[in-house]
C-alpha cells in the first residue's frame, strides 16, 4: 500500500472544516487556521489517498464496466466538499415574512399558498447564485433579493416563492414524493413541530452522487454561508425525520406519473446519475457513451473526431466544459466533469444548448450556425465503413459536381469511388500531397457543405 501524500496549506478564514468550526467556537476571535500556542501559523496537513469515489462516499464496488481505479474523488457538479458525519450545522430560522423583512413588500394572506411557475434548471440557477456569492447565515438579515439568509429563506428564494416561508408551512408549496422520484430542484424538510427552533431545518436536493443513492449533493443556508456539499441521504442528523417535497409550481413532469406537465404521456426513464466515478481520466465504460451522446445532441458534435465511445477522452472533458459553460457556469462550476446537475439537464433536455450547434439531429450530426452539418469524425469514412455520412458526403459530391467515379450511388459503405471523389474536391480546392488523400477532414468537410 502507497504511502498517503501530504500538503501543507494555512486555511482559509471562512473554512468549513470541522476542526476550522471548532475552533471558531473556542476562539471566535481567532481567524481559522491561526490559533496561539501552535508553530508556523498552524498551517494544516491534509491527507490526499488515492481512493475512489465510490469508497470515499460509502458506495458499494463499482460493476466491472467502471473504472477500475479512480484516484482522488472528482469534483461534483461542480466542485462540492465532502462534510464529515457529525457536523450538521445548527440553523435557527426566522417567521414567516415578506420579502426585504417585516417593512418589505407585503406577502400573499396565510391561507393562499400560490406557486408561481418556475423550472428545474431555474430553481438550481437561483440556488447556486448564492452559493457563489456565499451569502452569510443571518436569521435577521435580508439579501438584496428580498429573502431571508437562512434555510427556510434560502428555499423561498429558489423556489422563488411571493415571500419568505419557515419550515412549518415550506411543505404547503409542495407536494410529497418518494427518495426515488427526487430530482435536482425538490426539497428534504424536516420542520420540529414540538419546538421548532431545536433542528428544524430544510435542504434543497441537488442529485445523487453515487448509483446506491446513499449520498447526494445538498444546497442549504448554513453558518457561516451558503454551501454545497455531499450529504448522506437524508441528511446528517434526524435522517428519519426528513421529508421530501416536489415543488407544486415546478413546470415538467413528475416522476412516475406517466405523463409531463401538459398531460401529455411522458418519455422513456431516464438513467439515473451513476457516480463520479466513472467519469474523468481513465473511465471506460456505458455511462461515458451515453454522455457523449448526450452532448452531441446538445450541440457537443464540432468536439468529437469519432463518435463517442467508453473511454473518456480530452473530447468529453470539452464537450462537457462547454456544456456547463453554455448555463453560465464559470471557475470551478465549468471543469469538464459531469455531476449531479450536469448529467439531470442532459438526461431531461434542459438547460441552455451549447451555442454554435443546433441540439437536433442524431449524434455525431450537429449543425453548425451557418447550416454546416457537424463533421462526424474521420473514423465515418475508414475502408469498409458503412454509415449515413456516406451517403451524405456522396450526395453532396455529386450536387458539387464531384461525382464523376460513381457508376451506382452514392451509397452507405464507403469505397474507392467516394475516396476519388473527394481527392477531385480537394485537389479543387489548390491541396496537393497528403492535404489532398481522397479522405475527408473537418475542413473538407466544412467546404463542402458550405
Amino acid at each position: 500500500m502507497e504511502s498517503p501524500v501530504f500538503e501543507e496549506f494555512d486555511p482559509a478564514g471562512d473554512c468549513d472544516c470541522p476542526g476550522c468550526a471548532h475552533w471558531r467556537r473556542v476562539l471566535p476571535h481567532a481567524p481559522a487556521g491561526r490559533f496561539p500556542g501552535h508553530p508556523a501559523a498552524h498551517r494544516a496537513a491534509v491527507v490526499v489517498a488515492a481512493v475512489t469515489s465510490a469508497t470515499a462516499i460509502g458506495a458499494p464496488a463499482a460493476p466491472s464496466h467502471a473504472v477500475a481505479a479512480t484516484a482522488v474523488p472528482h469534483p461534483q457538479d461542480p466542485a462540492v466538499p465532502y462534510v464529515p458525519a457529525g457536523e450538521g450545522p445548527t440553523t435557527p430560522q426566522g417567521a414567516k415574512a415578506p420579502l426585504h423583512g417585516p417593512g418589505g413588500q407585503a406577502a400573499p394572506p396565510a391561507s393562499s399558498a400560490r406557486a408561481p411557475s418556475t423550472s428545474r434548471a431555474e430553481i438550481m440557477e437561483r440556488a447556486l447564485s448564492w452559493v457563489t456569492q456565499r451569502v452569510p447565515y443571518r436569521v435577521t438579515s435580508y439579501w438584496a433579493d428580498g429573502y431571508r439568509q437562512d434555510c427556510s429563506g434560502y428555499v423561498s428564494m429558489a423556489w422563488n416563492l411571493p415571500g419568505n416561508e419557515w419550515t412549518g408551512r415550506l411543505a404547503q408549496y409542495g407536494e410529497r414524493i418518494t427518495k426515488e422520484e427526487l430530482r435536482p430542484g425538490d426539497m428534504l424538510l424536516f420542520h420540529n413541530a414540538s419546538d421548532p427552533h431545536a433542528g428544524s431545518h430544510v435542504v434543497l436536493f441537488g442529485g445523487w452522487t453515487n448509483s446506491a443513492r446513499s449520498h447526494y449533493v445538498a444546497y442549504e443556508q448554513t453558518r457561516p454561508h451558503t454551501r454545497r456539499a455531499t450529504t448522506p441521504y437524508a441528511y446528517w442528523s434526524d435522517s428519519a425525520r426528513y421529508v421530501p417535497y416536489r415543488y407544486k409550481g415546478v413546470s415538467d413532469g413528475t416522476a412516475g406519473s406517466g405523463t409531463d406537465a401538459a398531460g401529455a404521456p411522458a418519455g422513456p426513464a431516464r438513467t439515473p446519475f451513476p457516480g463520479t466515478a466513472y467519469f474523468g481520466p481513465g473511465a471506460h465504460n456505458r455511462y461515458v457513451t451515453e454522455l457523449g451522446r448526450m452532448l452531441v445532441r446538445r450541440g457537443a458534435g464540432r468536439f468529437y473526431s469519432a463518435p463517442p465511445g467508453p473511454r473518456w477522452t480530452e473530447a468529453d472533458r470539452r464537450a462537457t466544459r462547454a456544456f456547463q459553460e453554455a448555463q453560465g457556469w464559470r471557475g470551478a462550476a465549468a471543469d469538464g466533469l459531469p455531476g449531479p446537475l450536469t448529467w439531470e439537464l442532459l438526461v431531461m433536455g434542459e438547460g441552455r444548448d451549447i451555442p454554435g450547434a443546433s441540439a437536433s439531429g442524431p449524434p455525431g450530426r450537429a449543425s453548425s450556425p451557418h447550416g454546416v452539418p457537424g463533421y462526424p469524425g474521420r473514423a465515418s469514412f475508414r475502408p469498409g465503413a458503412s454509415n449515413e455520412h456516406v451517403t451524405r458526403l456522396g450526395r453532396q459530391l455529386v450536387e458539387k459536381g464531384f461525382g464523376r467515379s460513381y457508376t451506382s450511388g452514392p451509397g452507405p459503405r464507403w469505397g474507392e469511388a467516394d475516396r476519388r471523389n473527394v481527392e477531385a474536391f480537394q485537389r479543387a480546392q489548390g491541396w496537393r500531397g497528403g492535404a489532398a488523400d481522397g479522405y475527408p477532414g473537418p475542413e473538407t468537410w466544412r467546404r463542402l457543405f458550405s
